[in-house]
């Protein structure tokens, strides 16, 4: 008897959600040494987002490196949360972030710059959809650090509106108005 598209047996096709893509950080290779030798472990570091702007980390433990990339996947998607972007390209202003002794700093870019960052960074700015921002890492090169104060500085960022709302103004009051900041940089540039 042929089976029916997703009846039981079939959840992989049901839990492929395609709008989602990831990334495979880091892979660790564990040994615990017990009375016949040696039993490995995996543990994964994944980074998964819809590339508009929501971005989450997970990581998985297991036997195999399959189902630890699978148990990191699902983690990271319950993890997900969403980030501001301006103009779907870069961050609405520079900041910081910090987890243990990682700490990164990461900054608005004009268009065409790209995505300078380093490795575990590049894959959350990547899964986040930035297309343009300049970051460093400061102090920790573990993944797992780097990619929690990542995050951490992420989670910090507050948009316009969000800040408009808060104040209870307007949008356009809250940005510099473009004549004015040209006027003062010819003032600067005059007074020079």
């Amino acid at each position: 008897m042929a089976r029916e598209p997703n009846q039981r047996g079939n959840r992989r096709d049901r839990d492929e959600n395609p709008e989602f893509a990831d990334r495979l950080v880091a892979i660790n290779r564990v040994s615990k040494t017990v009375k016949g030798g040696k039993r490995f472990g995996f543990a994964a570091l994944v980074v998964v987002g819809d590339q508009k702007g929501r971005v989450g980390f997970g990581k998985g433990k297991a036997k195999e490196v399959p189902e630890a990339i699978r148990k990191a996947t699902e983690q990271a998607k319950r993890n997900m949360f969403r980030v501001a972007l301006r103009e779907g390209r870069t961050l609405h202003h520079d900041m910081n972030g910090r987890w243990g002794a990682g700490r990164v700093v990461m900054r608005t870019a004009p268009e065409g710059t790209g995505i300078i960052a380093g490795g575990p960074m590049r894959a959350v700015f990547e899964m986040l959809g930035v297309k343009d921002v300049v970051s460093k890492s400061i102090g920790s090169s573990n993944p797992y650090n780097m990619i929690r104060a990542t995050l951490d500085g992420l989670k910090k960022e507050q948009s316009p509106r969000s800040v408009a709302q808060r104040r209870g103004k307007k949008v356009a009051d809250i940005l510099p108005k473009r004549e004015d900041a040209a006027d003062t940089s010819t003032q600067v540039a005059e007074e020079a």
